[in-house]
Formats: C-alpha cells, structure tokens, sequence
C-alpha cells in the first residue's frame, strides 16, 4: 500500500513515516500542500495522511483538491488545534478520519488501516458494477443480433432503434434510468451526471424505500465509517443538496424527503415521463 504524507515539520514526517513503514507501507513525503497536490497527480496513492495546519495551502484545502481529482480517494487530517468546526468542515468535504495531536502511532496506523478496508470496499463495489454493466450490455447485444430484423421493419422502428445507446444496463426509477458505471440519471427531460457519493447515496435510500435512514447509516453504507448522528448529519446535508438540485433538472423532481430529526427516504417516484 503506498501513502503520500503531508507535514511542514520534519520531526514528525520522520516519525509518523518510520511507524508506517515499518508495518509495510510504502510512504512518500512531501512538506507543502502544493507540493502534496503534484505529487498525487502523478502517482497513485492507496491513502494521504495530511496535517491541517500547514502554510500556505492548509489540509483541508489539500483535501478538496485531491477530492477534485479523485472523489473516492481515503485522505485522513492530523491537526493540533482542533475544534468542532474545522472536524465538521474536514467531513463535510470528505476527510475519512480527523486525529488529534499528539497521537500515537498506534492510533495513526489504526486509523490508516481503517481508510485502506474502506478503499478496498469501494473499489471492489465499483468493480461489481462495472462487470454487471459490461455482462448486461454483452447480454443486451447478443439478444438484439439473434432477434429477426423483421421484427422492427414497422414504421421505421429497427432504424430508431439503432440510433438510440443500448438502455439493457439501466436502472429505473420511475421515469427515470439510472447508469451503473456512468454515474448517470436520464429522463426524457435530458441526463445529469453524479458523483460516486450521490449516486450510492441514491440507490440506497431506493433499496430502502420503504423506511426513513438516518443519517449515520447513510454515512456508513455510503461512505464506508461510522459517525455520530449530529456529525453524520452535517456530513451527508451536502450530498442530498447537490443531489436535488440535479434532479430538479430533470423535470423538477424532488425525490428525497427530510424527515426533521430522523434521516432522509426516497418520495413517491412518478412513472411518467
């Protein structure tokens, strides 16, 4: 597992690297933000752990860059000065875990660990869905070469249909499709792309329609650790908005309902189009 660490101080690069490395990670330094943000773009990390309080460009800065690039990307905040607003802010924008110093090294490995199991899970999810839609779609195919091209000569229909991008994959919701692996959601009122973290968050709430989730399941189903509910609130309230104001496109859909205190459930989803 290779991790990229962030620190102006080198005592403690030196220190936090050595109690990595000497469980078996492979870990490279850098002792600037800038300096983190080229780095990640270049190579491939498992997991950034990032001091808060850095000049210049400070960690949770880091962090919405390195989210920018790479939305599921594990980046854990080390800071000495902590209080609840900067630890609710570091979530808000993705943080997978939020240390305070001094801590051992046997916290940080601990909490490195945590952030590697989650990656892990994310990337075996994403490979799921990635092999459903590629099997639909090979399934798809072979169906429409085996049906008799007579069939569609009605009214043009075979010429449409050629036309149209294979649909075998989607997921519907009502009148809308939703696209394993694109992140997609059409309706006849065009298409919207979503997040990684939208659109789990999504189809969540739609495999449990029938019930209110709180906002710490959503945390832990959807973005893979445990939160305190007050927390988790704050954490999940920038997703749902972005969420609906993308659905609103399609045709001012307002699928995701507040259930003050509680959580949040999928609406009614109309069939029409």
């Amino acid at each position: 597992m290779r991790l990229l660490l962030v620190d102006d101080d080198g005592v403690n690069r030196y220190t936090v690297s050595k109690a990595l490395q000497r469980v078996g990670y492979l870990v490279s330094e850098v002792s600037s933000g800038e300096a983190a943000l080229e780095r990640y773009d270049k190579s491939d990390f498992d997991l950034v752990l990032c001091e808060v309080d850095l000049p210049g460009m400070d960690g949770v800065r880091v962090l919405q860059g390195i989210k920018k690039v790479s939305p599921d990307a594990m980046v854990v905040l080390m800071t000495e000065q902590a209080n609840v607003e900067s630890a609710v802010q570091a979530l808000r924008h993705g943080a997978h875990d939020y240390l305070i110093k001094p801590c051992s090294s046997e916290d940080i490995r601990e909490s490195v660990e945590r952030g590697i199991e989650t990656a892990r899970r994310l990337m075996r999810r994403r490979r799921l869905l990635d092999t459903i839609e590629q099997t639909v779609s090979e399934l798809a195919r072979e169906v429409s070469e085996a049906a008799p091209a007579e069939h569609d000569l009605e009214s043009g229909v075979a010429k449409d249909r050629e036309r149209l991008p294979p649909r075998g994959n989607a997921i519907s919701l009502g009148s809308l499709s939703v696209l394993p692996g694109k992140y997609q959601i059409e309706s006849d009122a065009g298409s919207v792309g979503l997040t990684p973290t939208e659109f789990d968050l999504l189809l969540f709430l739609a495999a449990h329609r029938s019930r209110v989730v709180s906002c710490h399941e959503l945390v832990r189903e959807v973005r893979g650790y445990h939160a305190e509910e007050a927390e988790a609130r704050e954490v999940i309230r920038p997703h749902v908005s972005n969420l609906r104001r993308k659905l609103k496109r399609l045709g001012d859909i307002d699928l995701i309902v507040n259930v003050r205190g509680i959580g949040y459930r999928l609406g009614e989803i109309s069939e029409e189009g």
